[in-house]
């Protein structure tokens, strides 16, 4: 199969400069300066295809955005290598820089705030040297599935925190991008803009049969658009595979939840882990083995108007595995 992104072994150890309080201490720093090392990322490899969007997750500080910026060429890793599209990222040849782009939802544009959109999109085709036929597909399409046409001619800095991140996707994709590196493309975002951003990422991946790696703190996002996840945590990658495998091996538990048909008051905690009740309705925690008996022990023992059994949120079964690891 084709490899679109292929990290070796990747390493990425900061240097710090660090000194004691005090005038005197100040002073000295000037002329002879103590570091220390922070390892951001140590020994992480993998590989993606195209066509396939990979959630990249992790705690806060775990190496996600620092890893983004080495295959993106931002950064030229401590050690190890890496290979996106055939070329060396940081080495940041031309042909490298059109096919890729890296898109932050902390910062969606970064150019001149007096620019109109579509001046900023033809700044981009410059820069880029997209061909005009080139570029009039490219924007008829980012705007149908962004929702564009009324934005074009408003200044960047009059737009909402959802309009700057739909035109600074339309912004990094008006060259058509092979690969994208998406770091919380959803944070700050209405419901009604991150459910029109997940669709166009999923759309942009099947149509372009583009590479994505996506990092995000919402598992919602993580949940429609990834069959696959990587995780790392301190540095290090601890899992890499199909996110259904993961949560169908390593959650003990099913939650069930259970309406009565009337009001009552049963002991819930004969049942299972209570994680919610009323006189109307339960949640409850129970092993994966004790699913089957404690089902018909509450459809013979009271009178349930409704019972479904689900999988615990993928949150607590992330923070599980950022906690104690993956066994």
């Amino acid at each position: 199969m084709i490899e679109t992104v292929s990290a070796q072994n990747l390493s990425m150890t900061y240097r710090a400069p660090v000194r004691s309080e005090g005038l005197k201490a100040a002073a000295s720093s000037l002329v002879r300066r103590t570091y220390r090392e922070i390892p951001a990322v140590h020994d992480i490899s993998f590989s993606l295809q195209p066509g396939q969007i990979t959630g990249f997750i992790g705690p806060n500080g775990a190496g996600k955005t620092t890893t983004l910026k080495m295959l993106s060429g931002i950064l030229h890793p401590t050690s190890g290598d890496a290979r996106v599209l055939g070329h060396q990222p940081w080495v940041r040849k031309p042909a490298f820089l059109r096919q890729i782009a890296m898109i932050r939802g902390s910062q969606p544009l970064s150019g001149p705030s007096e620019l109109t959109v579509m001046d900023d999109l033809r700044l981009q085709q410059l820069i880029y040297q997209v061909p005009e036929h080139s570029f009039h597909a490219n924007l008829d399409r980012l705007a149908g599935m962004l929702g564009l046409g009324p934005l074009l001619d408003r200044q960047m800095r009059a737009l909402s925190l959802g309009e700057r991140m739909r035109c600074g996707i339309a912004h990094a994709l008006i060259y058509g991008p092979q690969v994208l590196f998406l770091d919380e493309p959803t944070i700050g975002m209405d419901v009604s803009v991150v459910e029109l951003m997940r669709g166009f990422i999923r759309d942009y991946c099947q149509e372009a049969d583009a590479t994505i790696l996506l990092t995000s703190h919402y598992m919602a996002d993580i949940e429609q658009l990834c069959e696959r996840v990587i995780l790392i945590n301190h540095g290090t990658l601890v899992y890499d595979g199909e996110l259904k495998a993961l949560s169908t091996s390593l959650s003990p538990d099913k939650d069930i939840r259970v309406r009565l048909a009337a009001p009552s008051e049963p002991d819930w905690s004969r049942f299972g882990e209570v994680l919610r009740s009323t006189r109307l309705e339960a949640s409850l925690r129970v092993k994966q083995a004790d699913v089957l008996p404690v089902t018909r022990r509450l459809l013979s023992q009271l009178e349930v108007e409704d019972l479904s059994i689900t999988e615990p949120p993928l949150e607590n079964l992330i923070d599980r595995i950022y906690r104690e690891g993956v066994a």
